[in-house]
């Protein structure tokens, strides 16, 4: 036999007996019925679960008067922003510590200036034995 040559094929068209077409149409049909039917039910679970938060008690409940302390910050921002201000006051502020004694709080830039005019305390040095 020549090996060069192509088979002759007798009918032009395609294979009839690779593919069972009802078997193929039963199993689209049985797929889209399982989605269907999966979609259904994961919307009445929804339903299901917000017609519960509905009739919840956890809405009418007031944390503060159920948890006990320390409880979360309401505004949390603006608490830390209150106490950004509050130190600055105090770093960059002069006041009274003690009047009686003559005590004052001077600004942080301040008391580096004057460290650095008067230098650091130096302790006594206690002789070696």
């Amino acid at each position: 036999m020549d090996e060069t040559r192509q088979p002759h094929t007798p009918h032009a068209g395609h294979e009839t007996t690779d593919v069972n077409v009802w078997a193929v149409g039963k199993f689209a049909i049985g797929l889209v019925i399982v989605c269907v039917v999966s979609i259904a039910l994961l919307f009445g679970l929804l339903k299901f679960f917000q017609s519960r938060e509905e009739t919840s008690v956890a809405n009418t409940v007031d944390p503060v008067k159920l948890f006990p302390q320390p409880q979360l910050q309401k505004t949390p921002i603006l608490d830390l922003k209150a106490i950004h201000a509050e130190e600055d006051k105090l770093l960059t502020g002069y006041a009274w510590v003690d009047p009686k004694q003559g005590i004052v709080r001077i600004p942080v830039d301040r008391a580096i200036e004057v460290l650095a005019k008067r230098g650091l305390p130096t302790r006594n040095e206690v002789p070696q034995k």
